[in-house]
């Protein structure tokens, strides 16, 4: 997962230090430590900006059960919301966070440099960059749940077809073989390749300011 999280930030990298429009290459997979701790700090940023909207979760939840009755469903509604808006926040800023510290040759201290982090998200425009990672985010989704759906459907297919014709423990290998596959394929297929268009994304964005 740190050499994927690597690479993904070598694409940042690329596109942060090429031109908008460009057609840039991806970069070589090579460099595996250089790579492995570049992955180590961009899921650093990636905690220290989820840590936010948990520590707000985690407030409200305490303060709502310690009140009890009607107030803890009005005041965990409310929570719920205000984590909501910080976990969008905490995304688009960790995502500017990766893009600046690419900027500075991975220094890890510009990826939390609050001030100038904000300062870029305006200079892009702050509905631009939200709409564009909150967009990103269903199109992610989408793919996990379409190719999800597609294997859940192949391999139910053949699983039903199998328990019909009297071999059940077949179709039950069917089944685990078929979330087997789903699992590595999610892993190291689906996820790769959408964290490289994340960081595609990431670093075209971060060039707008």
């Amino acid at each position: 997962m740190f050499l994927i999280y690597g690479y993904s930030y070598r694409v940042t990298k690329v596109s942060v230090e090429g031109m908008i429009n460009g057609n840039d290459p991806l970069p070589e997979f090579d460099d595996v430590i250089g790579m492995f701790v570049d992955g180590i700090k961009v899921c650093l940023v990636y905690l220290g900006y989820a840590l936010v909207p948990i520590i707000i979760f985690m407030v409200f939840a305490l303060v709502s059960s310690a009140i009890g009755g009607y107030g803890e469903s009005v005041l965990m509604a409310f929570g719920s919301i205000i984590t909501l808006l910080a976990i969008i926040g905490a995304y688009v800023m960790s995502m500017f966070g990766v893009a600046n510290m690419a900027n500075y040759d991975g220094a890890l201290a510009k990826a939390f440099d609050i001030k100038e982090i904000i300062e870029i998200i305006q200079s892009v425009g702050v509905v631009r960059s939200v709409g564009a990672y909150i967009g990103l985010a269903i199109i992610c989704t989408a793919i996990f749940m379409i190719v999800g759906l597609l294997l859940f459907f192949v391999f139910g297919f053949f699983g039903i077809i199998t328990g019909t014709l009297g071999s059940y423990t077949a179709a039950g290998g069917i089944f685990i073989a078929g979330i087997i596959l789903g699992y590595f394929l999610m892993l190291f297929i689906v996820s790769p390749y959408i964290l490289i268009m994340q960081s595609r994304v990431a670093g075209l964005l971060y060039n707008l300011h």
